[in-house]
């Protein structure tokens, strides 16, 4: 296995144990993207010499916690003091902020490598990156934050940062063969993060288990890890649009759930809460009123560097209503509370993570039908590799905790990992 390939809490042993240095791992991680980068565009940015600089003076600092010396990505909406944040957009070309985002002080606190910043879409939305599926360069990668899933699935580095506001974590991290989790809502501090929309962008992670990103989601909220014993009540949630997923991914989710009834599990069907089928097609509601708003200065004043995709959305969003808005924000909360109480007869959810694998398109970066629902009802959720496709291109589960369930959800990932991955 090349020092690249090492995963978060495996690469924090070595180098804990003096196996390894945190430079001797810098060093590998920008060997990896030096040979691979050319073809999967995963980065933004990349200062090769400061990495190491600042990877050599981690090696004589005190150890700060188990995570020193580690590198990780940060997508380009995230603030970083030391490197550009452009947001993929040519309003921003040379953009530097003054200080680091809330996430990235924490990383940096904790003794983490900044390895550089990922790709992100134009804004965190829907417009496709430069970014390439590392399996395939013919296929999506997925977004927004295409970048991070494709350089921690591409073994660039052993974590990255993203963010969700429909489907930008989870969906990305299946297309690619990533592990990854979007938290429940407001876990992660979000100052220094360009906002899409207030109410519904999440920080998430990637990493390549379960148990690493129950490591760095650590350091980012404070929470403790979480024990979960016996085995787990399991519902497995189609949701109101499984026609919209394809046959080999209904065969997966369908497949993982008698393994792990087979495993022990206590296994049945769950139906969401009345009403909640409103989510799935009514949270553009809300995203495209606050996305609007959040880039008001951009549309008003730069409206011409807008791609044509993102000023549709953007058009579309200032003819939202606020008595719509208000109402579709009413509903959801309804909607919350509802599942909140139908998930005390469950550890978890199953569901698929996305209708497909990767499509074979640089057009589009796929659909979030998959995702935008537990998106707005603020829940954690965890993808994990599993499987493949029908051009050989991975598939995932998608597991969907209670609200503030994310370190128990995370070990309950762990326990799925090793019995179906």
């Amino acid at each position: 296995m090349r020092l690249s390939e090492l995963g978060l809490a495996e690469a924090a042993w070595r180098i804990e144990s003096c196996e390894t240095t945190a430079e001797t791992l810098a060093a590998a991680c920008l060997e990896r993207i030096a040979e691979r980068d050319e073809v999967v565009r995963a980065w933004a940015h990349v200062d090769h010499a400061r990495v190491l600089e600042h990877a050599r003076a981690l090696d004589h600092a005190p150890r700060r916690s188990r995570l020193h010396g580690v590198p990780i990505g940060i997508k380009d909406i995230i603030d970083t003091a030391d490197q550009p944040t452009e947001y993929n957009s040519p309003i921003y070309r040379g953009h530097q902020p003054k200080a680091d985002a809330a996430c990235v002080a924490l990383l940096r606190r904790a003794g983490c490598l900044i390895l550089g910043k990922t790709v992100t879409t134009e804004f965190a939305n829907n417009h496709p990156s430069q970014t390439r599926n590392p399996h395939n360069a013919a296929h999506t990668p997925g977004g927004s934050s295409s970048g991070s899933a494709a350089a921690v699935a591409d073994f660039m580095v052993p974590a990255a940062l993203g963010t969700q506001t429909g489907g930008s974590v989870i969906r990305p991290a299946a297309y690619c063969g990533a592990f990854a989790i979007k938290p429940s809502f407001g876990a992660i501090n979000r100052a220094g993060t360009k906002f899409l929309a207030e109410s519904l962008d999440t920080i998430g992670l990637f990493a390549r288990s379960a148990e690493d990103l129950a490591l760095c989601l650590q350091v980012l909220t404070g929470r403790s890890a979480s024990s979960a014993s016996g085995n787990p009540r399991i519902g497995v949630c189609r949701t109101p649009r499984w026609s919209l997923a394809d046959a080999s991914v209904q065969a997966n989710v369908e497949q993982a759930a008698k393994t792990l009834a087979k495993a022990g599990a206590q296994v049945r069907d769950f139906e969401l809460p009345a009403g909640s089928d409103q989510l799935f097609d009514r949270h553009k509601v809300i995203m495209q009123y606050e996305t609007a708003r959040a880039l008001g200065w951009e549309y008003f004043n730069h409206g011409e560097k807008l791609s044509s995709t993102l000023k549709a959305r953007l058009d579309e969003g200032w003819k939202v209503t606020r008595a719509d808005y208000d109402a579709m924000r009413e509903h959801a909360r309804r909607c919350r509370r509802a599942l909140a109480e139908a998930m005390r007869e469950v550890d978890f959810l199953l569901t698929p993570s996305a209708p497909s694998e990767a499509p074979a398109s640089l057009a589009s970066t796929g659909d979030p039908v998959f995702n935008r629902a537990w998106t707005l009802f603020g829940v954690p959720c965890v993808t994990l590799p599993c499987g493949k496709g029908a051009h050989g291109l991975p598939l995932a589960v998608q597991l969907v905790g209670a609200m503030d369930s994310d370190m128990v959800l995370l070990r309950w990932a762990e326990w799925l990992q090793s019995r179906v991955t």
